[in-house]
Order: C-alpha cells, then sequence, then structure tokens
C-alpha cells in the first residue's frame, strides 16, 4: 500500500496465536450489552438535564436526534460522551440544555417518553454539558453463539488478554464501510476533494490518524515487539507504551522507537504531513488494551460468554478478534456507529 491509494484495510496482525475458532457476534441485541462509566453523576441542580437511557437497536445519534425533537431543542443542545453500537442493548447518559426549561415553566418528565428502541430510566439536572470523551469507560457482556474450533486453543488466549492485555488497535468501525473513510481522508488532505461539513472532516481525519496509528502497532508485532518495551518508548501512566496521534509538534519518542514511528510516517507522508497541516497536534495512545475484571464461562458447549471493563477509547471487537473470529448477521453488515467508545 502506498500513499497514492488507501482503498481496502490491512489485515493487520495478532498478538497471539490464532485460536482457528469463529463464532456469531450480536445475533441478538442482548448478545452485546454496553453500559456506561460516567465519569461524574448530575448534581441536582443547572441548566442542563442528564438522562440515563437504555436503548435496544437504535444507534446513538439516533437517540439524540429524538430527544431533541421531545424537548423542542435544537440538535447541538443534546450531548452525549460516547457513540454506542446500534445492534446492542446499551445503557449512556445523555444531556440537554434546557435552562429554566426554555422559559416555558417547569421541566418536562422525559421518563414518560414512550419510543420502542429506548427508554428513559431517570432524570436529573447538571451544570454542564456531557461531551465526547466525558466517561470512564464502558462494561460488557457479550454472548458469542455458535462457537466453533477447539475450545482448549481459546483458552490460552483469553487467559493471556486477561493478564497480559490486548493489542489497542482501533476497530473497523472507526474507518468506515470497507475503510472507506481513510481514503476519503486521504483525498481530503490532498485537496483531491472539498469536505464542507465539519463533522464530516472530523471523521475523516481521524480515521487517518488512527491508521497511522494501528500501522505503528502492526509493525511492532510483525517485529516480535509484542508486549515489550523499545528504548526510547514514551510510556503511559500506567507504565504502558504508547503509539503515536499523529500531529505537528515535536515527536517526543526517542532512540529505537523514534526510528519505528518515523519509519512508518515515511511510508504514509502524505497522510502524516497532511494531519500536521491540518492543524492536529501530536498526542499518544497505549499501545495495550487491558480489560479490567474479565471473566468468562461456557454455558453451553458452543456458546461463550464474556465480561470485561474497557477504558474510554478502547474497542471491545479489537479485543475480541485476539479470540475467535467473529461474524455478525447480514443486518449488521453496515455498522452506524463506532463501538463502545
Amino acid at each position: 500500500m502506498t500513499d497514492a491509494q488507501y482503498t481496502t484495510l490491512p489485515q493487520w496482525p495478532n498478538a497471539y496465536p490464532a485460536s482457528g475458532a469463529s463464532a456469531t457476534l450480536k445475533f441478538l441485541n442482548e448478545d452485546f450489552i454496553v453500559t456506561e462509566l460516567p465519569l461524574q453523576l448530575p448534581c441536582g441542580e443547572g441548566e442542563h438535564i442528564w438522562l440515563d437511557i437504555e436503548k435496544n437497536g437504535a444507534n446513538t445519534a439516533f437517540v439524540a436526534q429524538q430527544l431533541a425533537e421531545a424537548a423542542n431543542v435544537q440538535e447541538r443542545d443534546v450531548g452525549y460522551a460516547g457513540l454506542k453500537d446500534r445492534y446492542a442493548i446499551t445503557r449512556q447518559w445523555f444531556s440537554i440544555y434546557l435552562p429554566n426549561a426554555k422559559g416555558k415553566g417547569e421541566t418536562p418528565d422525559l421518563t414518560q417518553l414512550k419510543h420502542p428502541e429506548f427508554k428513559v430510566l431517570g432524570q436529573s439536572r447538571h451544570v454542564k454539558k456531557l461531551r465526547p470523551g466525558d466517561l470512564q469507560g464502558n462494561r460488557f457482556r457479550i454472548v458469542l453463539r455458535d462457537v466453533t474450533g477447539d475450545r482448549d486453543a481459546i483458552e490460552p488466549n483469553l487467559q493471556a488478554i486477561a493478564s497480559l492485555g490486548a493489542p489497542n488497535y482501533f476497530g473497523a468501525q472507526r474507518f468506515g464501510h470497507d475503510g472507506g473513510n481513510v481514503e476519503q481522508g486521504r483525498a481530503m488532505l490532498a485537496r483531491e476533494i472539498r469536505v464542507r461539513n465539519p463533522k464530516k472532516k472530523g471523521i475523516y481525519l481521524s480515521a487517518v490518524r488512527s491508521f497511522v496509528f494501528n500501522e505503528v502497532l502492526a509493525l511492532r508485532i510483525q517485529q516480535g515487539l509484542w508486549g515489550k518495551t523499545l528504548p526510547g518508548d514514551v510510556m503511559d501512566e500506567a507504565g504502558r507504551p504508547t503509539g503515536p496521534l499523529w500531529g505537528r509538534g515535536r515527536v517526543i519518542a526517542t532512540d529505537q522507537a523514534q526510528a519505528l514511528e518515523n519509519g512508518v510516517a515515511e511510508r504514509h507522508a502524505a497522510l502524516c504531513d497532511g494531519m500536521e497541516h491540518a492543524g492536529l497536534d501530536q498526542e499518544r495512545r497505549a499501545l495495550v488494551a487491558s480489560p479490567a475484571d474479565m471473566s468468562w464461562e461456557w454455558p453451553q458447549a458452543d456458546q461463550l460468554v464474556l465480561t470485561f471493563t474497557l477504558p474510554a477509547g478502547i474497542y471491545a471487537t479489537s479485543v475480541l478478534k485476539e479470540i475467535l473470529r467473529t461474524t455478525e448477521p447480514d443486518r449488521h453488515t453496515e455498522n452506524e456507529s463506532a463501538a463502545a467508545e
């Protein structure tokens, strides 16, 4: 793959030996349950209403639209901390800017709102709007059905992930249908296309940035560096090595780590130069995703149930990728939201 074309995503390597097993993911919405862990709870007063919502078969943006309509506000007045999968049962917080109920007297009781795809479990006022990233993480309960393969080959990978973590790849959802957002981002940065919609521009920039990060992580795994620290690595607060989220500014990795990262940047020079000129600043992201409180059980010979917690921005699908190969029913082929960021 060269900088001239990004029409397909690479098959980024796994850290652990392939189990050879496969399973069906999200056969039912209740097979993928996500509970958002908020940074804080509403204090009971303020200009914003916070809503505790459980949705079933709806994506986050759709629920936000419905809430805006019900509260008679603009969509921009509705906030949420993270996107959640559509084909799942997910619980998350939304906020609506309604100071003094917009001069209309009493605050509307949105717990009475009836919709087949979501329900408002509770509401309270707070002093600030919910914004993307305002969450600690997400708790997952995932049922994998029709598991085929050797259970004895799956178990070592489960144990390895529980103790050592998994590669912190950005999931396929980040890159759009068939990875098309990376190529759109390249074309935008090369000024071959003009993107006026700020939201779409942000999606394309995010896809390109995530792609370069995944390329750095993949190269480390290919070179046998999984679970190892390189001279010059930048460590996070938990003591784990990090990889670059590309942008302008000095690369703070040094020595061998810097050489590896610069090598990837040179291979994708048009993307990296474009991100710098687009105004993105250098940031870092952990190379290892560390599921907390991970457990699993086999209620049936062909059914595996997993539970674990991930920090904000970590993809559950990247953890599953290290266990077995998953496929989803045809109705899920066009995933409409990012997986539980």
